[in-house]
């Protein structure tokens, strides 16, 4: 499934919910189903700043894709980089790099955020694109 193959199947879940009380307990459902990071990474090396929330996000460079998991202690949070992951992992870093994620505005997510909250999904977002960044950088290096 391509990116914009996953985005578009988060926007089509979204589409069946007419209010935003309803896609919030959506997003908590999310994160319930969360894979859980491995307990060795929630340690402040892997936890991403700028979030109001705790959030802890790991990488790993296999087969020329970047694979992530994550855990925080908000539970709205943790759906949040559900979302993220689900477009994103098991992705190389230039798929990563050159996704839009224009999903995050079509299902409306952004507007309906807390300024906080908005501020750590934008951490998120970057941070995921720093992982493809060094890992991009790091594959071309290991082919010279």
């Amino acid at each position: 499934m391509t990116i914009k193959e996953a985005e578009e199947k988060i926007i089509g879940e979204f589409s069946y919910f007419e209010d935003w009380m309803d896609k919030y307990n959506y997003i908590i459902e999310l994160g319930k189903s969360l894979p859980l990071i491995d307990p060795q990474y929630k340690t402040d090396e892997y936890r991403i700043e700028g979030c109001q929330s705790n959030v802890w996000l790991q990488a790993e460079y296999r087969d020329n894709r970047l694979h992530f998991t994550a855990d925080s202690d908000a539970i709205i949070t943790k759906g949040i980089i559900n979302l993220l992951i689900r477009v994103l992992s098991d992705r190389t870093p230039q798929e990563i790099l050159s996704a839009d994620l224009s999903y995050i505005d079509a299902i409306g997510l952004k507007k309906h955020l807390s300024p906080t909250r908005s501020n750590g999904l934008l951490a998120m977002i970057q941070q995921i694109k720093r992982f493809a960044i060094v890992y991009q950088a790091k594959s071309q290096q290991d082919e010279r």
